[in-house]
């Protein structure tokens, strides 16, 4: 039991990890090696200063909603691991951690419709005056698709966890 208790935590822990990098990081869409836009900001790298230069994404109405939801993902997936440390010292023995797995799995589902908002309409979001075709998405936008399936998948095996002695 305590070796998946370990487990249980450690899989939170790194989802959790991961979904703050995808939401802060600057890489959702990659114009160059030299030129990437994030739900925050458009950066451009000097090559004189070695230093990045960011100004403020322009903001419309879709880039709003995956910033929200990014935010909101991160808040129910820490409410999400507060409940269940709280529910460890609390709960009787036998019982089930539904909060607990109801918010992981709430959370993977925010994560999945804002990863599917910036999928579908990143043209409305870069607003550029560049060709998306000369662009990418980056690893954070993966990263954010990739904490989708770890959100749910731990959001049920807390639903099926009953905790004892």
């Amino acid at each position: 039991m305590g070796l998946l208790l370990i487990f249980v935590i450690l899989l939170h822990l790194i989802t959790l990890a991961v979904l703050f990098i995808a939401t802060l990081e600057k890489s959702w869409w990659v114009w160059s090696s030299t030129e990437s836009s994030d739900l925050w900001h458009n950066c451009r790298f000097d090559n004189e200063t070695d230093m990045w230069f960011c100004t403020s994404s322009r903001e419309t109405e879709w880039l709003h909603a995956v910033q929200v939801l990014m935010v909101l993902s991160l808040v129910f997936s820490s409410i999400s691991f507060l409940v269940f440390i709280g529910q460890l010292f609390i709960m009787s023995k036998g019982g089930l951690f539904y909060l607990t797995g109801v918010c992981q799995a709430f959370a993977g589902l925010i994560t999945f419709t804002a990863s599917l908002i910036f999928t579908l309409h990143n043209k409305e979001i870069l607003q550029d005056s560049r060709e998306l075709s000369s662009g990418h998405f980056g690893y954070c936008f993966i990263l954010a698709w990739v904490c989708v399936p770890l959100l749910i998948w731990s959001g049920i095996m807390y639903i099926h966890l009953r905790k004892r002695k």
